[in-house]
């Protein structure tokens, strides 16, 4: 879908759909008690009777009984494909990381589907999938390579997708090496970025470095045990490699293509701004470019990051988590800065918060409930609660360059919502993940309904 002219729904065209009897949370400006949806948009939001008034003889009304509507939630870092092979199990669930390996094309598809139910009963109506390409064509999980994303577009066109999708491509190693020449060369077929059926190729996705937890994060402190990390882009010393990933950088950015950094170590960010920063002298434009993960990111970094308009896709779930294994091999004084959700947060940058499932529950209630938790107490917890959904609604379509038609439920936007069983904003974040989805709407066509 993209962005157009859209006239309300009239006599001679009725709405579709009517939601009516509740609260209806647009997130971009004016809400109401009901909400209607023409031809796959938001036709209209307010009273009642001014919503009922675009109603026919065919439009199918929905009770809402006092319940509440949100836009659709976007996850913008999701393995859709590799959590439909390992759920219910996680990766850093109880036990060892279960090994479920997709062996053809008709368990990827079928891993791909099932996701796709999950994830709409818990009111997700998009996603970035960060990372598939020919680099994960043998690798151990079957859920990265090409023939993922041969199933992707076999499925959109077939229209059975649950959810938006946009591919970030790979051309590396998941969680491990990549080079440039092979970036290049995959760089240059990249396959076309419109959107066809509501799957996308946004992107690239980079690997910059690993994880604190490792000792892999590319950092400036020094690890409890000696070194600092590296970068995992091939080079035969740190300036090399620093010097090949910016290189990628600036011509993914030049192709005009959106990129996505694995980015943990403060090191392993400042190239990435740096590259950025490089990159934009050059050329102009709003292109989505994020750092996944951020763990060490530094208040001068996040500040640059809102001045250069990159975002950070943050998993709160992983901080609660992972806090005392950073704490384990850098120190409680690392541990105690890392994760800086509330910086980020003061200082603007645009901030997504993300599940980066099956690592974890892709339940977006959990991950806010932590950030919550992260954040500590507040006085103002409605307006928490507004800025914490914008991360996972607003804050992601900007990433995606669809701010203009979809994350908010203003007249005109893309008609992608869910219904919750109590508005988030009359219960304590913590007890969020107890709220029920009770419908998901996905461009005007009900994906989900609880029950």
């Amino acid at each position: 879908m993209h962005e157009e002219s859209f006239s309300l729904a009239r006599p001679e065209n009725p709405a579709d759909l009517i939601l009516r009897g509740g609260v209806v949370h647009t997130l971009g400006g004016a809400g109401g008690s009901a909400i209607a949806v023409c031809a796959g948009r938001v036709a209209a939001v307010g009273a009642e009777p001014e919503v009922l008034s675009l109603a026919g003889r065919h439009t199918e009304v929905f009770e809402l009984h006092g319940r509440a509507v949100l836009p659709g939630i976007n996850d913008a870092h999701l393995h859709a494909t590799w959590l439909g092979a390992l759920w219910p199990e996680t990766v850093l669930g109880p036990g060892s990381a279960p090994c479920r390996p997709l062996r053809n094309g008709a368990q990827r598809r079928a891993a791909i589907l099932r996701a796709g139910e999950l994830l709409s009963a818990l009111g997700i109506t998009s996603y970035t999938e960060p990372g598939l390409g020919p680099g994960e064509n043998d690798g151990p999980s079957g859920a990265f390579g090409d023939s993922v994303v041969e199933q992707y577009r076999t499925l959109a066109a077939q229209g059975l997708l649950r959810a938006r999708v946009n591919i970030l491509s790979l051309y590396g190693e998941l969680d491990g090496p990549s080079g440039l020449p092979g970036f290049l060369a995959g760089l240059a077929g990249m396959p076309d970025g419109a959107d066809q059926c509501g799957l996308r190729f946004g992107g690239v996705k980079i690997f910059a470095d690993g994880i604190p937890q490792t000792r892999s994060a590319y950092t400036r402190h020094r690890y409890l045990m000696g070194g600092h990390g590296t970068l995992l882009v091939d080079g035969t010393d740190d300036a090399a490699r620093e010097q090949d990933l910016g290189a990628m950088i600036e011509a993914a950015h030049l192709a005009g293509q959106q990129i996505g950094v694995h980015a943990t170590g403060d090191r392993g960010v400042q190239v990435v701004l740096d590259a950025i920063e490089r990159a934009s002298l050059r050329r102009t434009g709003e292109f989505g470019h994020h750092i996944v993960h951020g763990d060490l990111a530094e208040p001068a970094q996040l500040r640059r990051m809102a001045a250069l308009g990159v975002g950070l896709a943050m998993q709160p779930g992983l901080a609660l988590h992972t806090r005392a294994g950073v704490e384990s091999v850098l120190g409680t004084e690392v541990a105690r800065s890392a994760w800086p959700l509330g910086a980020a947060l003061r200082e603007g940058v645009r901030l997504c918060l993300s599940s980066d499932a099956p690592v974890l529950s892709p339940d977006w209630r959990v991950q806010l409930a932590a950030a919550d938790e992260l954040l500590g107490p507040t006085e103002d917890p409605r307006r928490r609660m507004a800025r914490l959904l914008r991360c996972y609604t607003v804050e992601p379509a900007r990433l995606d360059g669809a701010a203009g038609w979809k994350g908010t439920l203003l007249p005109g936007m893309a008609a992608d919502l869910c219904v919750l069983a109590q508005d988030p904003f009359t219960v304590p974040a913590a007890g969020l993940p107890e709220v029920e989805v009770d419908l998901t709407v996905l461009g005007g066509r009900i994906v989900y309904r609880r029950g």
